[in-house]
């Protein structure tokens, strides 16, 4: 039997503040804290309620990667830029990078450390011995949904709005940054997304109100305290009492036959480009053919490079191998200039430490190797993917006049 409110005059042991919702769930007193992610009054408030509740459990809106991030101040410095591109993780970093500068900078508009409030709850829940429950999936599963989800526009607008709130340089006015205050900012974010790219609701939103509310309910003893964005809180009390698969919301999306098929059209079109010169009774030169294909692509690729901080050697390396990696769908993001990049300046533990600022500005991390070696990843990926298109409506062109 699952019952919900919000009965903070009704049940005495439920704190004063209109940010708790209790639920009852099966013997048990569920406590929902919805917090602002980047607040100083949440991170005081998380701590009253588990220091007055005294709860069995404190549940976290956080997955084992996150907290280890949250709690472990020298992470940056562990990082291993070569194993990162043996694993052709070089953009998912960049992206996971991306994030954290977000959340770094808007914190620091409003004077609080991004996940304050969930590092409070935890250190309140050790100082009152209570089970500290990792809530959240794994922000790995959260992402791959999320990408999955979304058709190839949705994806670039996607990766455009990112890199834009990245370089963005308005500044909040005091009125807004004060507005925010009171506000789950990254919650209320990860909506908008989802109101402009609808695929989004789902794996963004929908299924973490569901594997939120199915952890917590699920939780041991009977008073449990879950400290969650307050723009999931509407959500969980919907799904209370709901059975849910929580591997089944774990496991990673399977491409389509459109996904799969996707990463061949540029070298299928260039393919039957060059089949149709081939074919064609002009006197085009091969020569000819080849350079206007591979010009712009290894243009492309060499000023992706130098662009974003790479060195003259790692965009020549680029330059020299984009026509050929752009023929074949099989390459790997993690490029050899990308190699090149990393193995002719390798970060040092200094450099790797000053990641978590280097992030916070392009000009930043342009200069540290470390985040230099991944924007070079970029730069190669996408400015030999424009290189190569442009160079395919070229020879399109050339073979068209004759």
């Amino acid at each position: 039997m699952a019952t919900s409110g919000s009965m903070h005059a009704a049940d005495p042991t439920t704190p004063s503040t209109d940010n708790v919702t209790l639920l009852h769930f099966e013997g048990k007193a569920i406590h929902l804290v919805g917090t602002a992610h980047i607040s100083q009054r949440s991170v005081e408030e998380v701590r009253r309620v588990i220091l007055e509740l005294r709860p069995d459990t404190v549940c976290v809106e956080l997955d084992t990667s996150r907290f280890e991030a949250l709690t472990d101040d020298n992470r940056f410095e562990k990082l291993d830029i070569f194993e990162i591109l043996r694993g052709n993780r070089a953009l998912a970093v960049l992206a996971s990078l991306v994030l954290t500068s977000f959340q770094r900078r808007l914190g620091a508009k409003l004077g609080v450390t991004p996940g304050a409030e969930l590092l409070s709850a935890v250190h309140a829940a050790r100082e009152v011995n209570a089970k500290l429950v990792l809530a959240d999936r794994d922000v790995q599963a959260t992402l791959k949904r999320s990408w999955g989800a979304l058709g190839a526009g949705e994806r670039a607008g996607l990766f455009v709005a990112l890199l834009g709130s990245f370089f963005a340089k308005q500044e909040l006015t005091a009125e807004q940054v004060e507005a925010m205050k009171d506000k789950d900012t990254l919650g209320e974010l990860m909506k908008e997304f989802a109101r402009q790219m609808p695929a989004l609701q789902v794996p963004l939103i929908d299924e973490r109100d569901r594997y939120l509310m199915s952890t917590i309910q699920e939780s041991p003893g009977p008073r449990i305290v879950g400290v969650v964005g307050a723009a999931h809180v509407p959500g969980m009390v919907k799904l209370l009492g709901t059975s849910v698969d929580r591997n089944a919301l774990s496991e990673l999306p399977q491409p389509t036959t459109a996904q799969k098929l996707r990463p061949w059209l540029l070298p299928s079109l260039l393919l039957a480009s060059f089949a149709w010169w081939a074919s064609s009774k002009h006197a085009i030169p091969a020569a000819s053919v080849a350079r206007v294909y591979a010009l712009p692509t290894a243009f492309g690729a060499a000023l992706g490079v130098l662009s974003l901080g790479g060195r003259p050697w790692s965009a020549l390396v680029a330059a020299c191998l984009a026509p050929l990696r752009r023929l074949n769908p099989m390459a790997k993001q993690s490029s050899l200039a990308s190699w090149v990049e990393a193995r002719s300046n390798p970060p040092t533990a200094a450099e790797r430490r000053d990641v978590a600022e280097a992030i916070l500005s392009l000009s930043g991390m342009r200069k540290n190797p470390f985040t230099r070696v991944l924007l070079v990843t970029l730069g190669v990926n996408v400015g030999s993917a424009v290189g190569a298109w442009i160079g395919l409506l070229w020879l399109i062109a050339t073979v068209w006049k004759g």
